[in-house]
């Protein structure tokens, strides 16, 4: 038996997947995983697949050819394994924060003052005591995406896609989520698959990167991150994250030219 055979498999695992729209091919070859507790990011730049991919594993779209594994079993159903955060925090403005909260909960037939009782332990982990009875609109920027972040963590979903969670922030609230996200991973131990098309963003917050093409979308290179956990704002400044961050600029630049 080869050692591959006796090893466990891959948490997530996305194996030769390809996707088309009509004669539009979006992906192709889509080869990469992450492990049990580990953040991975897809980099890369905008019309390179890497929504559509979340979408194939959320279960909302149906790959042309290839896998999803979780666990080494194919993914099924409609992505339960999977808690989705899209690029907009999607908070409904009829709704007070709390019930903004509950609404996966309520959407897979828990009753709502259960979904509340699940969520109010969580409030003050996110930032958000005090704000139960707030509308969205009466949120800060930062504080709608810690909802919104809340909202998918409570469906108690084995992994985590967070589709450019940040993208519509300003650079200083930007930096302040980027710095909570990361302790809050640090307690919480999510599995984590990250897009985004920050470089910075994504060698501070992760284990491992994945860079992705142009359309269609490749894997063209795959980069560790070996800075020490917790991170901190002062990383920036070391040699190693600079090296990395220079290869990845250098890395997508290649792809664009």
């Amino acid at each position: 038996m080869s050692d591959r055979a006796t090893e466990q498999p891959h948490r997530v695992a996305v194996e030769g997947l390809r996707h088309s729209y009509g004669e539009l091919e979006v992906l192709r070859d889509i080869n990469l995983h992450a492990e049990t507790g580990e953040f991975v990011t897809l980099l890369g730049p905008s019309g390179s697949g890497k929504s559509t991919l979340f979408s194939i594993m959320t279960g909302a779209q149906v790959p042309v050819s290839g896998q999803v594994l979780v666990d080494g079993l194919p993914l099924v159903g409609h992505g339960k394994d999977f808690a989705f955060m899209p690029q907009q925090d999607e908070l409904l403005p009829w709704r007070r924060v709390l019930d903004n909260l509950t609404l996966g909960l309520e959407i897979q037939g828990m009753r709502r003052s259960q979904a509340r009782e699940r969520v109010r332990p969580l409030l003050s982990t996110f930032g958000l005591a005090g704000f139960e009875k707030a509308y969205p609109f009466q949120l800060s920027g930062g504080m709608r995406q810690r909802a919104s972040l809340l909202r998918t963590v409570v469906q108690d979903r084995s992994v985590l896609l967070l589709d450019e969670p940040f993208g519509a922030l300003d650079a200083l609230t930007r930096a302040e989520m980027q710095r909570w996200l990361e302790r809050m991973w640090e307690e919480f131990r999510w599995t984590v698959l990250l897009i985004t098309h920050d470089v910075r963003e994504a060698v501070f917050l992760s284990d491992r990167i994945y860079v992705m093409s142009q359309r269609p979308g490749t894997v063209v290179s795959t980069i560790a991150v070996p800075l020490p956990r917790p991170r901190t704002m002062a990383m920036v400044a070391d040699p190693v994250f600079a090296r990395i961050e220079a290869d990845l600029l250098a890395i997508l630049l290649e792809g664009s030219a």
